[in-house]
């Protein structure tokens, strides 16, 4: 149809002519090495330790983090499978697939990401006993003080609050934690495509857009090695 009004074959739609505005991403505000640490000090011992941990370490967004069962994780081989997203369709919170055939992804954990989900299995466990049949077995990792599936707009409540209380400025996102985790391993050499890999984007060009600040900050890194090695 567009085709056929650009050839004139067909009464033109000026509208159907007009490329549409790209929306605007909010601004990337990863965590620097430093808060990531304050901030995760800040949240030992919390019933929510564990979740935002995993979401730092693996770069999961946060209907990802929720949605985790524990048939998902695999603790002794250190690893994690991300298979859907928990959303609230129709005033119902409901598993949902994920965004992309990339997003449905297995994902290697780091120690101390199993240390934090090994804690929490046993925390989940008590509250579990101490309830009773008050406990809700959902399967959830990650879950009410009654085994519900966690609101995402408490777990941000909650993560708006650690910050305030630690001094964190500008305020960050949820989805923030998935940037931070990303632009430290970059930082720190991860390649591009295994930073795609890892965050289930399905084009390298999207990774690429999303960190070129971090990029550009790698690629004056080797410039200064070069000049360590050959400057005057």
């Amino acid at each position: 149809m567009v085709n056929a009004s650009r050839w004139g074959l067909v009464p033109r739609n000026v509208a159907l002519l007009v490329d549409p505005p790209r929306g605007n991403r909010p601004a990337v505000q990863p965590f620097t090495p430093e808060q990531a640490r304050v901030f995760l000090d800040a949240v030992q011992g919390d019933r929510l330790e564990a979740l935002y941990t995993v979401a730092l370490s693996v770069d999961l967004r946060q209907g990802e983090a929720l949605s985790l069962r524990w048939e998902d994780v695999n603790l002794e081989q250190r690893r994690l499978s991300v298979r859907y997203a928990l959303q609230r369709i129709g005033g119902k919170l409901q598993l949902v697939e994920p965004k992309t055939a990339k997003s449905r992804r297995t994902l290697a954990l780091p120690a101390f990401a199993v240390t934090a989900l090994r804690a929490h299995k046993v925390r989940q466990l008590e509250e579990r006993v101490r309830l009773g049949a008050h406990w809700r077995d959902t399967g959830f990792i990650f879950t009410s003080s009654v085994g519900t599936p966690l609101e995402a707009r408490n777990v941000v409540r909650h993560f708006h609050a650690v910050q305030a209380r630690i001094g964190i400025r500008p305020r960050r996102r949820f989805h923030d934690l998935r940037h931070s985790a990303a632009s430290l391993l970059l930082a720190q050499g991860e390649d591009l495509r295994g930073i795609m890999e890892l965050l289930g984007h399905s084009q390298i060009s999207l990774t690429a857009n999303l960190y070129a600040h971090v990029l550009d900050a790698s690629k004056r890194q080797t410039a200064d090695r070069m000049d360590a090695l050959f400057g005057a």
